[in-house]
């Protein structure tokens, strides 16, 4: 497989990842092979406690990356609402495959950006009517 480049369209969704251990539960859910995951076995994969293994599997399901398995309660599977956003998910671990301090690095900075205007945001001045 040819090395990935960092595209814009790449950037930006690598800029929407909350944090690593969401690109890794994508990872992990992508497979191979693409497989129903139980939120424990996610959270132990991953090091991590159960609910927020819980907190995490929702919010890709809410990005449209994954869905919950009909009669299956706390199970996922991976399943992007398009095949273009499947296209860029294949895309993106290519490129993190080669680049991973990269991608973290870009993951983390976006994060703490979001850390210093939510810090920002709390001392903002609100008028006497608020």
């Amino acid at each position: 497989m040819v090395q990935e480049k960092l595209t814009d369209d790449l950037r930006n969704l690598i800029q929407t990842i909350p944090s690593v251990p969401y690109l890794e539960a994508i990872l992990l859910m992508k497979g191979p092979p693409v497989q129903p995951w139980a939120t424990e076995a996610v959270g132990t994969r991953l090091y991590l406690a159960s609910d927020q293994a819980a907190i995490i599997l929702g919010k890709l399901c809410n990005s449209r990356i994954c869905a919950a398995v009909p009669n299956q309660p706390d199970h996922y599977v991976y399943q992007p609402a398009t095949p273009e956003l499947d296209e860029l998910i294949a895309r993106l671990i290519n490129f993190y495959a080669h680049n991973l301090i990269e991608v973290t690095n870009l993951i983390h900075a976006n994060a703490s950006q979001k850390n210093v205007q939510q810090y920002a945001d709390a001392f903002k001045w609100r008028g006497a009517d608020q």
